[in-house]
């Protein structure tokens, strides 16, 4: 349909293997959440055409309703193509009890979700003190966040139903405290607006407090687009995602790269290494 964002391709991931588009509730809803052009989205629901064999066919059945056309932001070609990858995810019953983790940023705003603790914490560090009060009132916000942040942590290696309701309580006294500095009384009542994301982790105490993991993985991409000013093509862009994808995977897994890349090139005397998907399988099973 439109150039692919990163989130598209992440969906088109999440299909696992499938190749459909598919336009129903979930990816009308994702529409909406994503502020479709309030036009597109009864054409949408009401066309006869639902789902889409392949890309072609779902950028075709855009363009004939007019919606390719659009010159609005955000790109209506893009969030509907992303909304009728995420119902192709649903239709699939794909990741039906799975939690995301993100940062707040509103494509990631789907299934059940919850939101990463140190983002959180750090709308507080980085507020701009005005007055000689104000620096110690953030300071003491921070330290109760982050002993907060702790229990969360000793919570989630030892889930306690008891301890439970003790964290949720505590969650409202320090996020609906008053202090001297009113813009961050407004943050805290922005992020106790969030409490059932921020508080997630204690329905599923497995899953991370924070998306530090995902930063990570994506740094040396930002490091290598800072020192090389970024790639001079399409192509050169996906071979380079492609390759780091690979080489953050293999280290993942303990695979040697050059292994994995020498039994993929069938380079002689090259260790065998099975297919990545495969190994993820296998360890999933354990």
């Amino acid at each position: 349909m439109a150039r692919k964002s990163f989130f598209s391709i992440l969906l088109e991931l999440l299909r696992a293997g499938h190749g459909d588009y598919v336009i129903n509730a979930e990816a009308l809803s994702y529409m909406r959440r994503g502020s479709l052009s309030s036009p597109a989205i009864p054409l949408l629901a009401e066309a006869d055409h639902k789902q889409f064999a392949e890309q072609a066919a779902g950028q075709a059945h855009l363009d004939q309703l007019g919606i390719s056309a659009l010159k609005v932001a955000p790109d209506s070609t893009q969030i509907a193509t992303e909304g009728a990858l995420w119902g192709s995810v649903k239709a699939q019953g794909l990741l039906g009890d799975t939690v995301i983790v993100s940062d707040d940023a509103g494509q990631f705003n789907v299934s059940r979700h919850a939101l990463c603790w140190v983002y959180a914490e750090r709308l507080v560090h980085k507020l701009n003190t005005l007055t000689a009060q104000h620096p110690l009132a953030q300071q003491q916000q921070r330290t109760l966040i982050w002993r907060y942040y702790d229990a969360l942590k000793a919570y989630c290696r030892d889930p306690d139903s008891k301890r439970r309701v003790v964290l949720r309580a505590r969650f409202d006294r320090i996020f609906q405290r008053r202090t001297c500095f009113v813009t961050l009384d407004r943050l805290l009542a922005r992020l106790h607006a969030n409490k059932t994301e921020l508080l997630m982790v204690l329905a599923r105490p497995r899953i991370p407090l924070h998306t530090n993991g995902s930063e990570n993985d994506i740094r040396c991409q930002v490091t290598k687009r800072k020192v090389s000013g970024g790639t001079r093509s399409d192509i050169g862009r996906d071979c380079r995602d492609t390759f780091l994808s690979l080489v953050k995977t293999c280290n993942k897994l303990r695979v040697s790269f050059w292994d994995y890349l020498g039994a993929r090139l069938h380079i002689s005397g090259a260790q065998p290494v099975p297919h990545l998907a495969q190994i993820v399988r296998q360890r999933c099973q354990v």
